[in-house]
């Protein structure tokens, strides 16, 4: 067994089971490529996809003096606190993935960020789709069962060429006292698509972000979809942003959230600025126990040809739907809890089926600890 894959095949079975339900293979079964982090040591990058590069970000900036031109473009070294913190790192950590002209990926790569003992985790990622690629990603972000307080800073920004296609699916895993600050963008070009989905089922103490996506080319597609499970004590800030900057642009922001006594803030801002596009945002939250959901869309519109719309959602669940399962023969326990796996049950546009099984397995692990 290679030295990086015996690295990971070394943890522990606890830890193992953490980064399971993120998405890790261990052994890299059904994976196209990897990339490991453990607190700021790499552990292990590997692309087995002829046409597809997966490198640390110090690797891949010593090897391509072109990449400088991607690197701090799409979000700000002065965005904020967060940013610049990670800015002024000497020794940069994180990854670099470039899927060249046409290619295509069979299954899935996979990323994975694992805070164990350092108290402050940072990485800045940079994924390119080439004109034509297809990429599918699962990001998998987990703290160790033993890590009790801590802090993640992740940057990312994705460049999706011309008829290129890159699907981002983030699950994360964190701690009770673990914060997290993930600062993203992307710009997606003529007739690219870029498909993000954002799963968090577990207890954090607090996670802040507002992915931003410039649809910059003619006919660009850009889909956001989040699924929250909020527990008490946990604080989620939550939004993402698209700005149609091109004709025939498109794009929708959807979100399922559910508190169990946490709070969140779920946000989204769609802009037209030019004609000819067209952007939804959806919120539905649903609250089981004390705990506060507010749902915050916006739209704005700079010309008269672009359709927006928005609607939200926040209730609880109706009496009368549980009774009508108890009269089908469900006690009232899994009535309710069929009643919430079908809410979160939600089938993604264009997701490839490994990257739903992986879905549906955390809203699986997630049910099973009683939310």
């Amino acid at each position: 067994m290679p030295e990086d894959m015996k690295q990971m095949a070394d943890l522990s079975s606890t830890e193992k089971d953490r980064l399971t339900q993120t998405g890790l293979e261990v052994e890299m079964k059904n994976r196209s490529g990897s990339f490991f982090q453990v607190d700021q040591e790499i552990r292990q990058t590997a692309s087995l996809e002829k046409g597809i590069e997966v490198l640390s970000i110090r690797e891949a900036l010593q090897k391509y003096d072109w990449l400088e031109d991607f690197s701090w473009k799409l979000v700000s070294k002065d965005k904020d606190q967060y940013t610049r913190y990670v800015a002024d790192q000497p020794d940069p950590r994180g990854f670099v993935i470039i899927a060249r002209k046409g290619s295509k990926t069979v299954y899935p790569l996979q990323t994975c960020l694992f805070l164990a003992k350092t108290p402050i985790q940072h990485v800045h990622n940079i994924i390119i789709a080439e004109e034509g690629a297809e990429l599918h990603l699962i990001s998998g972000c987990a703290s160790a069962s033993y890590t009790k307080t801590g802090s993640h800073i992740g940057i990312s920004e994705f460049y999706i060429g011309k008829n290129a296609r890159i699907t981002s699916t983030m699950i994360h895993n964190w701690g009770k006292e673990i914060s997290v600050f993930p600062r993203s963008a992307s710009k997606i070009e003529e007739n690219g698509i870029f498909l993000s989905n954002y799963v968090c089922m577990q207890p954090v103490r607090k996670i802040q972000m507002s992915p931003v996506a410039d649809l910059a080319g003619k006919n660009s597609i850009a889909r956001f979809s989040s699924i929250v499970v909020c527990t008490p004590g946990s604080f989620m800030d939550l939004g993402s942003v698209a700005r149609l900057s091109a004709e025939g642009a498109t794009a929708e922001l959807l979100t399922r959230a559910i508190t169990t006594g946490g709070t969140i803030i779920s946000r989204g801002m769609i802009e037209g600025t030019t004609g000819h596009t067209r952007g939804h945002i959806e919120c539905k939250g649903l609250i089981l126990k004390d705990g506060i959901i507010h749902a915050i869309p916006e739209i704005k519109g700079d010309v008269v040809d672009t359709e927006l719309s928005h609607e939200a959602a926040v209730g609880k669940i109706a009496r009368d739907e549980i009774e009508y399962l108890m009269s089908r023969g469900l006690d009232e326990d899994v009535a309710t809890s069929t009643i919430i796996r079908g809410f979160l049950d939600v089938k993604i546009a264009g997701l490839p089926q490994s990257l739903q099984d992986q879905i549906d397995a955390a809203i699986d692990s997630a049910e099973k600890s009683g939310f």
